[in-house]
């Protein structure tokens, strides 16, 4: 019976944990919060338009390396190394910035209240929504790791660009995302620009599974010997605009990525969704909202685990 009751009251800390991510945490203790993220992220996205882009997938790399806590925001100090060095996000994630203007701009109207780790969730839904992407209800109340964690962000965390669909599936599933989960998410590709260096072999290999008109168009931009660093959109029709184009570059063999173009073409369950997301763009857009709203939920700090941040790229 002892141990029954501890069970019970462990099982209902968890749900009250998870039960404090909500899209109205900050309405009473910090109610301009949220305008005053969205108003700051507006600003800079329409000072760059691919730095909606950017912002989207800076929330992807914080929640897939040991949960949405802001710890890809940290910089290495001499006892602690840096996400951002990670072989996955150096000189490639984009927006710390941004963040930290809109975690300043957030401070100074309600300062020590509003964690780093919702500034970026809620940056990335304002930044979907400002370039045609749909506008869904952000949980909020997460708090900020006290540590980073470049090993694990090195380890298989954060996909590689040449994963296989086994590997992508299971990697999203270890983190409790679904194929579903896994083709919607994969439709921010629809904006942004990749390095030359995570596609080029794919164009100059022969691959079966890319149209040789689109390769030859790449390969303008992306000469055998040189350029790796080259920026090349991910969608060549409309590279700023959410929409989904991306599904029906993928039915053409224009995916650009390798981790693109294995979700259409294989046989595979995902071949039915790509399918239905370039017919249905509504059912796309909605899919991805509650994509992203799952995403949120991965390993979220609350109550008194964590802190806030008073700055987000250093331990208070």
């Amino acid at each position: 019976m002892a141990i029954f009751k501890i069970l019970v009251l462990l099982l209902s800390l968890s749900c009250f944990c998870q039960a404090q991510l909500s899209p109205s945490f900050y309405d009473q203790t910090c109610p301009n919060a949220l305008s005053t993220i969205r108003s700051s992220i507006r600003t800079a996205i329409s000072r760059e338009r691919r730095m909606a882009a950017s912002l989207i997938r800076l929330h992807f790399h914080d929640c897939f390396v040991n949960g949405c806590d802001a710890s890809v925001m940290l910089v290495a100090t001499p006892t602690m190394e840096s996400e951002r060095d990670s072989l996955a996000n150096f000189q490639s994630v984009r927006g710390f910035e941004v963040i930290d203007q809109a975690k300043s701009a957030v401070e100074s109207v309600c300062p020590g209240v509003v964690s780093c780790a919702d500034i970026i969730a809620v940056a990335a839904r304002d930044a979907s929504e400002y370039v045609g992407g749909p506008r869904y209800d952000v949980k909020v109340g997460r708090r900020d790791s006290t540590n980073a964690f470049r090993a694990i962000a090195d380890s298989g965390d954060l996909p590689n660009f040449r994963a296989s669909l086994n590997d992508l599936s299971e990697l999203f599933l270890r983190k409790g995302l679904n194929t579903r989960d896994l083709v919607a998410l994969s439709g921010a590709h629809t904006l942004g620009q990749a390095q030359c260096l995570t596609f080029k072999g794919r164009l100059y290999d022969n691959s079966s599974d890319i149209d040789a008109g689109f390769s030859s168009t790449r390969k303008r931009r992306c000469p055998v010997n040189g350029g790796d660093t080259t920026l090349a959109p991910l969608d060549q029709v409309t590279p700023n605009s959410f929409d989904n184009n991306y599904y029906r570059n993928l039915m053409q063999k224009k995916g650009l990525l390798e981790t693109d173009q294995v979700l259409f073409g294989t046989g595979a369950s995902t071949d039915s969704i790509v399918t239905e997301y370039s017919r249905n763009p509504s059912r796309f857009a909605s899919d991805f909202g509650a994509a992203m709203i799952k995403m949120g939920d991965i390993q979220s700090l609350t109550g008194s685990d964590g802190q806030i941040r008073r700055i987000c790229s250093a331990v208070n």
